[in-house]
């Protein structure tokens, strides 16, 4: 097949295009903070034998665009994540998980942070306010810290983990599997949940690569006296094999999409959180 090549002058023209996208993207997340527009949709986690019942949730940022559309993270935290702004959306995460967990005593959380954050002293005194006005909101949080983000600066993100788990602070290692994993740091980590990533679960009832992936990694979880939660759950059929092989919970659209106004938010005495960890 015949490779087109671009001239210089459309060279240019793309990656001002791109440029100018980002930008947009940029000025629609600051806006939309600035005008308080963004708010968590909720996720349930449900364990594999009882699947039913969920054991908690996660709260995934979503934030508004000019026209009132909800846009989802995977769409603008790329981006962000690697700005100043991206400190403040963790900040409109907590602060939204913060004010779910005072508005339902029953809930049991999760809210995803960069390693931007720590030490970051806005962020470290949302939560530090919270947990000294509510001591048991630490039990019924949990701070979700991807793989790759952690490898970055090991050492800072072991002691923010020891500092808040002494408070009752549950970490999940997010997307367990994606990044470039060390080993030699894991067994030092701590976390009380792993989560593997949707690449090595979607299909694993069929693929005999995953399986063996997926497997290896419930066993490194156990080994370390992780619980262990598969994403991306889709299918009957990857739930019924994840079960089988192991896996603590599960999480994914199979069980239910994120939903930003969930009917349990508006309803008391409701029970969600059937794990401990």
């Amino acid at each position: 097949m015949a490779q087109e090549i671009m001239r210089p002058d459309q060279e240019q023209s793309a990656g001002t295009d791109a440029v100018q996208s980002d930008q947009a993207i940029l000025s629609m997340v600051v806006s939309a903070l600035e005008r308080g527009d963004f708010m968590l949709a909720f996720q349930p986690i449900v364990q594999s034998q009882k699947p039913y019942h969920p054991a908690f949730y996660e709260g995934l940022i979503r934030v508004l665009d000019s026209a009132g559309r909800i846009i989802p993270a995977a769409e603008f935290m790329p981006l962000v994540e690697h700005h100043d702004i991206g400190r403040d959306i963790d900040c409109a995460a907590l602060r939204c998980g913060i004010d779910a967990l005072r508005r339902k005593p029953d809930l049991r959380l999760a809210i995803n942070m960069s390693t931007r954050s720590i030490g970051h002293p806005q962020w470290t005194r949302i939560l530090e306010h919270a947990l000294l006005n509510d001591p048991t909101l630490g039990e019924r949080l949990i701070l979700e810290i991807t793989e790759s983000s952690a490898m970055r600066i090991p050492e800072a993100v072991m002691a923010f983990m020891q500092r808040f788990q002494a408070q009752g602070v549950t970490f999940a290692l997010d997307d367990f599997g994606a990044g470039h994993t060390s080993f030699r740091y894991l067994k030092d980590f701590y976390f009380d949940i792993l989560k593997i990533d949707g690449q090595f679960t979607r299909g694993v009832h069929h693929d005999a690569n995953n399986q063996v992936l997926t497997e290896a990694l419930i066993k490194i979880g156990r080994q370390f006296d992780m619980f262990t939660v598969a994403e991306a759950v889709e299918t009957q059929e990857e739930a019924d094999f994840l079960a089988k092989a192991g896996i603590d919970c599960m999480q994914g659209y199979y069980y239910g999409r994120p939903e930003t106004n969930p009917f349990w938010l508006q309803q008391p005495e409701q029970k969600h959180s059937q794990m401990s960890a």
